[in-house]
C-alpha cells in the first residue's frame, strides 16, 4: 500500500508541515528519547500532546482515532499478533469502514515497510496517541496468551549468580540497555516497568512452561508479561534471591528478604517473599517508596483520603477523644495504616507524646516517636508495647493486633488513660468484636475501652479521561439500591492511555464507622448476636461500607462492578439519600 507522506526533507519548510514531523520522527528513533512522537513534538512546539497529535495527523493526511474509536475496533491479531503489536505500537482492527492499522508515528518508514509487508490485504492508516494504542492492546491481553517479544531474547546464561548480593541496581533505561546479562536485564526491566506503572507489588508465578509476570496496580493484579522456559524462570528467581541476600540453593522452604534499588535518584525499598509451589518457586516483591510516601504524608488528613464529609466528622470525633481504643479493620492493602497516620496527623499538635510501634515503619511522621518491630531480636508488638507504656506516652499507635497478649495490653493501655489506635484483620466493624473476644479479651474490659471501630475499603475510581454514560441492568439488585440509583446517569471507563486500558485510575477510601454507645456496649458485654448488634447500630443510622460505596456509584465516580468487587450486598440495608 502506497504511503502519501514526503520522503525528502531538503527544502525549507514551515515548522508544522510533514517534513518537519518526519525530521522529528527520525531524530526520536535515533536518539535516547523514549517519548512518543506526539509528546516529543508537543514539547518542541510548546503545545499539549493532543494538539501536536492532530497537527501531525493533518500533515500526514490521516484520521485521528481517540480512545472510544479504538475501543470500537475489532482487533485482528491474526494479521498483527499481540506481541508484535505491542513491540511496534500498532493495532490492526476492523470496523464498518474496513481494516485499519492504527499507529502513533506516521513517519516511521521502517515500521511502515514492515506493516505493509505483513498485511496481505488493503488497509487504511489511522493515527492515535501511543498510550491509547497500548491501552487498547492491554484490554485484549487477558483473552490471549501474551508473550512479550522482549522476553524472547532471554536465553539461559552460564551463571546468573555472579553478582554481589549487596548491590543496588540503578533502574534507568541506559543502565538496563548496557547490562550484559539477559537475566539481570530482564529483572531490572520488570522492576523499572512496575515503578513506572506505580504498582505496589510484582508477582512472579511459576507454571510448567515458565513464569507469568503480574503487577498489582490500584489493588488489582494486571498481567505484565510472560517468561517462557523453566530454566530461565529459575534464573530470574535466583537473581532476585541474590539481590535479597537469600539462600539460592534452598528451594524447599519459604524465604523472606529485602533489597534496594535506585530510581530517579532516590532509594526504593523492595521486600521479597519466596514461596515453593507445585512447579517451582514463586516470588512476590513489595515496592515501598519511602521518600515518595513520606512526601505524600505532608498535610495528610482524613479529607485528603477521599472520605465523605459524614465519615470525616465521625473519624475526627473518635480520634480526638481523651482516652480509649480506636480500631481500624479491613483486608490487607485497604489503607488501614494510612488512616491511622491521618488520625495521628489530625491530633499531633506538639503538646502530647505520641509513640507508634509498627512492622515496618512505612511513613516517617515529624514529631512522633516511631519504633520498628524486630522479631529476630525479640522486639515484638507485645514487648514493645509494654516498653512504650513505661515511656510516658499520651497517644499510642500499635500497627496490628496479632495475638491475645498484644490485644490485652492494648485494652489495658486504653483503660489506664491512653488513647490507643490499632488495626485488626476482620471483614466488618461487627466482626472485630467477635475477633477480640475470640482471642481472649474480656468482654467487660473491651466495652469499657472501645470507643469505636472503623471498617474500610479502597474503591477504584472510573478514569476521568475515558468514562462514558452507561445504562446498567438494576433488576437483580436489592430494592434499596434500585431506589438509590433510579433515574441517575451512571458512568464507566472504556479504557485509555491514562488508565492503561483498565477504565479505572486512582482510588478512594470508603468506610463504615461503628461508634459505641450504652446500648451497643450492653449488647457486646452480654455476647448478643451480630444480628442484634446490627439492628441496634442501624437504629442509630449507622451507614455501611456498601452505602458509602453506592454513593460513589450514584455520583458517577465508580462502577457497579467495582461496588460488587469490594463490598457485599446487604438486602436489609438502607440506601443513602
Amino acid at each position: 500500500m502506497k504511503r502519501d507522506w514526503p520522503e525528502s526533507e531538503t527544502a525549507a519548510v514551515p515548522v508544522m508541515d510533514a517534513a518537519w514531523f518526519a525530521q522529528q520522527s527520525r531524530a526520536l528513533r535515533h536518539g535516547a528519547d523514549a517519548h512518543d512522537l506526539a509528546a516529543h513534538c508537543a514539547a518542541m512546539l510548546g503545545v499539549d500532546p493532543e494538539a501536536a497529535l492532530h497537527a501531525c495527523a493533518e500533515a500526514a493526511q490521516l484520521p485521528v482515532f481517540d480512545a472510544a474509536r479504538l475501543h470500537a475496533l475489532v482487533p485482528d491479531f491474526e494479521l498483527l499478533p499481540l506481541h508484535d503489536a505491542a513491540r511496534r505500537v500498532a493495532l490492526a482492527g476492523r470496523d464498518a469502514h474496513g481494516l485499519w492499522i492504527v499507529i502513533d508515528d506516521p513517519f516511521d518508514t521502517d515500521r511502515a515497510d514492515w506493516l505493509e509487508h505483513r498485511a496481505q490485504s488493503a488497509f487504511q492508516y489511522a493515527l492515535a496517541d501511543g498510550n491509547n494504542i497500548r491501552a487498547a492492546l492491554k484490554r485484549n491481553e487477558a483473552s490471549l496468551r501474551a508473550t512479550d517479544g522482549a522476553l524472547a531474547g532471554v536465553v539461559p546464561a552460564a551463571d546468573a549468580h555472579d553478582h554481589d548480593g549487596a548491590e543496588r541496581p540503578d533502574l534507568t533505561l541506559g543502565g538496563i540497555e548496557a547490562e550484559a546479562s539477559p537475566v539481570v536485564r530482564l529483572v531490572n526491566s520488570l522492576l523499572y516497568d512496575a515503578l513506572k506503572a506505580e504498582a505496589s507489588d510484582v508477582h512472579l508465578e511459576s507454571d510448567i512452561g515458565g513464569m507469568s509476570i503480574k503487577v498489582r496496580v490500584d489493588g488489582v493484579l494486571d498481567p505484565a508479561g510472560r517468561i517462557d522456559g523453566r530454566a530461565t524462570a529459575d534464573q530470574v528467581i535466583s537473581r532476585i534471591k541474590v539481590l535479597a541476600e537469600l539462600d539460592i540453593a534452598e528451594r524447599r522452604v519459604p524465604q523472606d528478604g529485602r533489597f534496594q534499588v535506585l530510581a530517579d535518584g532516590r532509594e526504593i525499598d523492595l521486600r521479597v517473599s519466596i514461596m515453593p509451589a507445585v512447579h517451582a518457586e514463586d516470588a512476590v516483591i513489595r515496592i515501598l517508596d519511602r521518600q515518595r510516601l513520606t512526601s505524600d504524608m505532608q498535610g495528610l488528613r482524613f479529607a485528603t483520603l477521599g472520605f465523605d464529609a459524614q465519615t470525616v466528622s465521625e473519624l475526627q470525633a473518635l480520634s480526638r477523644l481523651p482516652y480509649g481504643l480506636m480500631l481500624v479493620t479491613g483486608p490487607t492493602g485497604s489503607g488501614k495504616t494510612t488512616t491511622l497516620y491521618a488520625a495521628l496527623s489530625e491530633i499531633n499538635d506538639g503538646l502530647e507524646k505520641i509513640i507508634t510501634i509498627e512492622d515496618p515503619v512505612e511513613y516517617q511522621l515529624p514529631g512522633i516517636v516511631q519504633i520498628p518491630v524486630n522479631e529476630k531480636r525479640g522486639l515484638t508488638f507485645s514487648r514493645g508495647l509494654r516498653s512504650i507504656l513505661r515511656h510516658d506516652p499520651d497517644k499510642i499507635m500499635v500497627g496490628e493486633i496479632r495475638d491475645a497478649e498484644t490485644g490485652q495490653i492494648a485494652v489495658q493501655a486504653a483503660l489506664t488513660g491512653h488513647l490507643v489506635f490499632t488495626t485488626l484483620h476482620a471483614n466488618s466493624a461487627f466482626d472485630v468484636i467477635g475477633r477480640m473476644l475470640h482471642i481472649g479479651v474480656d468482654p467487660f474490659n473491651l466495652v469499657s475501652a472501645l470507643n469505636g471501630v472503623v471498617a474500610q475499603r479502597l474503591v477504584r475510581l472510573s478514569c476521568s479521561h475515558c468514562k462514558q454514560p452507561v445504562t446498567p441492568d438494576l433488576s437483580q439488585r436489592p430494592a434499596a439500591e434500585r431506589a438509590r440509583l433510579a433515574g441517575l446517569t451512571l458512568f464507566e471507563g472504556i479504557g485509555c492511555g491514562h488508565c492503561r486500558g483498565t477504565g479505572y485510575r486512582g482510588r478512594r477510601a470508603v468506610a463504615e464507622v461503628l461508634t459505641l454507645d450504652d446500648a451497643l456496649r450492653d449488647a457486646i458485654a452480654a455476647r448478643q448476636s451480630i444480628a442484634t448488634m446490627k439492628a441496634v447500630a442501624r437504629s442509630r443510622h449507622m451507614r455501611t461500607i456498601r452505602s458509602a460505596a453506592l454513593d460513589l456509584v450514584a455520583q458517577g465516580l465508580t462502577t457497579l462492578a467495582e461496588l460488587d468487587r469490594v463490598t457485599f450486598a446487604d438486602p436489609d440495608g438502607e440506601a443513602t439519600a
